[in-house]
């Protein structure tokens, strides 16, 4: 009589107990289930517009955008040059309107380049720094990259190769200027302001002796 008397709660128990295990389980994948992934951000604007080109990995694409209507107008008599820092961005411009928007990569934390207002003081096509560059021995191979003429001795027959700064176009007496150069990364010059190879040939013909350069943070 004991034991039937038992047996009723021990079944309840093994049944509270299934049902309190069978509550704690991760419920199972239902194949049915869809997974919804973030949608990929669609640019809204039509392309080929400026907006377009803003939209998602700027200011930090090292792309070009040019106004065929603004460059076409543009010449050496009605331009202006806008440089921001924070940005890395370069603009040329005819009054308001931008006629070229890119990349550039300004001066290191140990060489800044200086803010401010500026013109174009010298233009040169060809052009090699006289303060950085490497050191070549007699027979012409490189003993030293990234030589400072100001610090570093030329080896005996040896000579000073300044660095390749294409279209040239200074800003100040004590060297800084815009040219060609690698702008992969930020603030990476000696205080000149590299301009990206899609946009400096451009930049150049657009400016002249005169043309005013901002600089501003």
């Amino acid at each position: 009589m004991k034991a039937n008397r038992l047996f009723p709660l021990l079944v309840a128990a093994s049944t509270s107990l299934f049902l309190t295990s069978c509550g704690n389980k991760p419920p199972s994948p239902n194949p049915e289930q869809t997974v919804i992934k973030a949608a990929k951000a669609v640019n809204p604007y039509s392309a080929g517009t400026y907006e377009h080109f803003r939209f998602g990995s700027y200011p930090g694409t090292t792309r070009t955008w040019k106004s065929p209507a603004v460059l076409a107008i543009a010449d050496p008599s009605n331009t202006a040059v806008h440089i921001n820092l924070s940005t890395q961005r370069g603009f040329l411009m005819v009054g308001e309107e931008v006629a070229m928007d890119y990349r550039v990569s300004s001066g290191s934390s140990k060489h800044k380049t200086p803010v401010g207002e500026y013109t174009i003081i010298e233009k040169l096509k060809d052009k090699r720094s006289n303060l950085y560059g490497k050191l070549l021995d007699s027979s012409g191979s490189v003993v030293k990259t990234n030589a400072d003429a100001r610090k570093d001795t030329v080896p005996e027959g040896g000579k000073f190769l300044g660095a390749s700064m294409p279209y040239w176009m200074r800003l100040t007496r004590t060297g800084v200027g815009m040219h060609q150069g690698i702008v992969s990364r930020r603030y990476a010059s000696h205080g000149c302001i590299r301009t990206h190879y899609s946009a400096v040939s451009i930049l150049y013909s657009k400016t002249k002796i005169g043309t005013p350069v901002i600089v501003t943070d």
